[in-house]
C-alpha cells in the first residue's frame, strides 16, 4: 500500500496526472511485485491506508513530506465516486423502520422486512437493516464510508426514506429527526469518534452534558440489547402469505412487529420531544457536519398546512412526493386512492412553504401506454399546477410481491420493449423545462427481484447516449438540469452569464436564475418564489383557524434553494471549484433585486 501511495506522490511531484488507468497500472505492478491477490491494493483500500497512517503513525506520514496541495491531488485521484460529492454536498440516505401504510398501490412491493415499497437487496434498505432501523447507526455508518472514500462530510443532505413519512406516529418521527441530528453533531465515525451509538451526550472530560430541563437522550441502539433479527423461517412464510395474496402487507407488518416483545421495546424508547430535537438543531449549526438540506417522504394526500407547519418545524427544507400520475384514469387502475385535485393542492402548498418539490413520476403504468405516458409527463412539467423542481422518472418494474403480479399473469399489463421505453424517456427528457432536474431514472431493485420490466441497472447512460446521437442530428437541445450540470469539471467563471427563467404557478410567481457557460451547461442556480397575495392570505387563514401562524406574509418573497455546483469542500476552506467564486452570493443578491423589484 505504501509504495502504491509514495508512487501517485511521486507522479504528482512531477506534475503528471494519475487517473484510474495509471492507477490501475501503479496497482497491478505492485501486485506482481508483492507476488499477491491485486484486490489486496485495490483503489477502495487505499485512502482508508493513507488516513490511518495519517491519524495513528504520524511520524511515518511525516516522512512522505506531504503539503496541503499535494495532499488534494492525493484525495483526488484516490476518492471512490467522485460524483456522490459533485453536487457539492455529500448526502447521506436513511431508511425508516417496516411500519403499515396508508397506501394500496398494485405496483408496490411488499417485503414485509422492509417499509412498504422498498425492498430489502436496496443497498441503503440493507444497510439500515443491518443497523436494525437505526438512525444515529445509519448515520455513523454513512459518514464512515464516505470519509473513507475520501469526499468531505461538513456539508451534508439528510434523506429520509421509508414511504409515507405522515404514516408514522409523531413521537417516532421527532426521535428520528433527533438521532439524526445527533450523530451529526457527535461526529459519530465508526472508529474515530469518541461517542458511539451506544452513548447519549457527552462533553470532553465524558460527563453528561444536557441541557436544564432536558432528559439525557437514550442511546440509540445497543447491538447487544437491539430487537433481535426476525426469525427467518417465520419471516418467510409470511412473506410466502403476502406474496400469495392471503395476507396483506400491513397485517403482515403487525403479526410480525407488534406482536414482538424486543421491537415494542424499542418502540417503547422511540420518542422524543420537539424542544429535545430544536436543541441539536442548533448544536449542528457549529458541529463539523452541518445539516444544509433535509428531505421526507410522503404521498400528496397526507399533505395539509397542519402536516406542514411540523415537518417545516423538525427541519426539513424538500419533500419527495409520490405523485406517479397525473391522469386520473391511471392513478385509479393502479389504485393509488388519490385525486388530481390533491395534486395540485400539495403542489400550492409545497410552495407556499418554501419547500423544494421532488416529485416521483413512473412510465409504463398499468392502464397507461407509450404515447399516453409522453401526454402525461408533458402536462406533468408544464401545467401551471404542477412543474416539479426535480423528479425521480422510473419505468415500473414488476416485483413478485406486488399485487400488480396477478394483472400481469392474466395478460392485462405488460413491460415495454427496451425501444418503447428508451423512446419515451427521451423525450420526457427534453420535455423538461430549464428549472427541473431529472434525478433518477431506475430504482435501485436488483435483477434478481425484478420479474418482469428493466433490468438494466445503465438506464441512463443508454437513454443519454441515444438523447446525444439524436439531438446531433435534429438540433434539439436538452433543459434539464442534470444533463447539464458541470459536476467535477473545470469552469471559466469569466464566460458565464447570470439566466432568469420566470414561470408562473397558482399559488406563486416564480424566477429560475442559473448561472450558465457558452454551451448551455449550469455551473449554479437559484429558486426565487414570490407568493400571490390572495394564496398566502386563504393560507393563513386556513393556518390560523389550526391554530398555527403562517410561514409567509403577503408581500415577502423566499428563496427556495441555493446550489453551486463543484466538488465538496470543507466549511470555510477556498477551493478552485465553482463553489469557490462568489457564485451563490451574486445568485441571492440578483435574487433580493427581483424581489425588490416586484414589489
Amino acid at each position: 500500500m505504501e509504495e502504491i501511495i509514495l508512487q501517485i506522490l511521486d507522479a504528482l511531484r512531477r506534475g503528471e496526472t494519475v487517473d484510474d488507468r495509471a492507477l490501475v497500472k501503479l496497482v497491478h505492478a505492485q501486485a506482481r511485485r508483492a507476488g499477491g491477490d491485486k484486490r489486496a491494493f485495490a483503489k477502495r483500500r487505499l485512502l482508508p491506508f493513507y488516513q490511518r497512517v495519517k491519524r495513528e503513525d504520524p511520524e511515518r506520514w511525516a516522512r512522505w513530506g506531504i503539503t496541503p496541495e499535494l495532499e488534494e491531488g492525493l484525495i483526488k485521484v484516490l476518492r471512490m465516486k467522485p460524483r456522490r460529492s459533485a453536487s457539492g454536498v455529500a448526502t447521506i440516505t436513511v431508511i425508516t423502520k417496516p411500519w403499515p401504510c396508508s397506501g394500496s398501490c398494485i405496483f408496490c412491493p411488499s417485503d414485509v422486512r422492509m417499509p412498504r415499497s422498498y425492498l430489502a437487496d436496496e443497498p441503503a434498505c440493507a444497510r439500515a437493516e443491518q443497523a436494525c432501523f437505526d438512525p444515529y447507526l445509519q448515520v455513523s455508518a454513512r459518514l464512515t464510508a464516505l470519509s473513507q472514500m475520501g469526499h468531505a462530510t461538513d456539508k451534508i443532505e439528510l434523506i429520509v426514506l421509508g414511504g409515507t413519512w405522515s404514516d408514522y406516529p409523531a413521537e417516532y418521527q421527532i426521535w428520528f429527526m433527533r438521532e439524526l441530528f445527533r450523530a451529526l453533531n457527535d461526529d459519530a465515525t465508526m472508529g474515530q469518534s469518541g461517542s458511539s451509538a451506544r452513548v447519549g451526550f457527552s462533553d470532553e472530560s465524558g460527563a453528561a452534558s444536557v441541557p436544564p430541563g432536558f432528559s439525557a437522550a437514550p442511546a440509540s441502539f445497543d447491538l447487544a440489547a437491539a430487537p433481535a433479527p426476525l426469525d427467518p423461517v417465520a419471516t418467510e412464510a409470511v412473506q410466502r402469505e403476502v406474496t400469495d395474496g392471503r395476507l396483506s402487507y400491513n397485517q403482515a407488518v403487525a403479526q410480525l412487529y407488534g406482536e414482538n416483545d424486543a421491537w415494542r421495546e424499542a418502540a417503547r424508547v422511540q420518542t422524543a420531544t420537539m424542544e429535545e430535537l430544536e436543541y441539536e438543531q442548533r448544536r449542528n449549526e457549529t458541529a463539523r457536519h452541518r445539516v444544509v438540506g433535509l428531505v421526507i417522504e410522503t404521498r400528496p394526500d397526507a399533505i395539509t398546512p397542519e402536516a406542514l407547519v411540523s415537518i417545516r418545524r423538525m427541519g426539513a427544507t424538500k419533500i419527495q412526493m409520490g405523485v406517479q400520475s397525473v391522469d386520473q384514469r391511471v392513478l385509479d387502475a393502479n389504485g393509488r386512492g388519490i385525486r388530481v385535485a390533491q395534486i395540485e393542492r400539495a403542489f400550492s402548498l409545497l410552495r407556499l412553504f418554501g419547500f423544494k418539490i421532488h416529485a416521483h413520476f413512473m412510465v409504463n403504468l398499468l392502464g397507461s401506454t407509450p404515447e399516453a405516458d409522453r401526454l402525461d409527463y408533458q402536462r406533468f412539467v408544464a401545467e401551471l399546477a404542477f412543474q416539479p423542481d426535480e423528479v425521480k422518472l422510473y419505468p415500473c418494474a414488476l416485483i413478485e410481491s406486488s399485487r400488480l403480479r396477478g394483472r400481469y399473469e392474466a395478460g392485462e399489463w405488460r413491460p415495454y420493449t427496451e425501444d418503447e421505453l428508451v423512446g419515451v424517456l427521451i423525450d420526457d427528457v427534453l420535455a423538461t423545462p430549464a428549472y427541473c432536474r431529472v434525478s433518477r431514472m431506475i430504482r435501485d431493485f436488483s435483477s434478481g427481484d425484478i420479474m418482469a420490466g428493466n433490468k438494466k441497472p445503465n438506464l441512463r447512460q443508454m437513454v443519454e447516449s441515444r438523447l446525444r446521437a439524436r439531438c446531433e442530428q435534429t438540433g434539439e437541445r436538452v433543459q434539464e438540469i442534470r444533463f447539464r450540470e458541470i459536476a467535477t469539471s473545470e469552469v471559466d467563471v469569466r464566460a458565464l452569464r447570470l439566466e432568469v427563467v420566470p414561470y408562473e404557478t397558482p399559488a406563486t410567481s416564480e424566477r429560475f436564475l442559473q448561472w450558465v457557460t457558452p454551451e448551455g451547461r449550469i455551473v449554479g442556480f437559484l429558486r426565487l418564489s414570490l407568493p400571490r397575495a390572495a394564496a398566502v392570505e386563504v393560507l393563513a387563514s386556513e393556518l390560523r383557524t389550526a391554530g398555527c401562524e403562517p410561514p409567509v406574509q403577503p408581500g415577502e418573497a423566499m428563496i427556495r434553494e441555493v446550489h453551486v455546483y463543484g466538488m465538496a469542500a470543507r466549511v470555510g476552506e477556498e477551493g478552485g471549484a465553482a463553489q469557490h467564486h462568489g457564485l451563490g452570493r451574486k445568485l441571492v443578491e440578483r435574487a433580493c433585486e427581483l424581489a425588490r423589484e416586484a414589489g
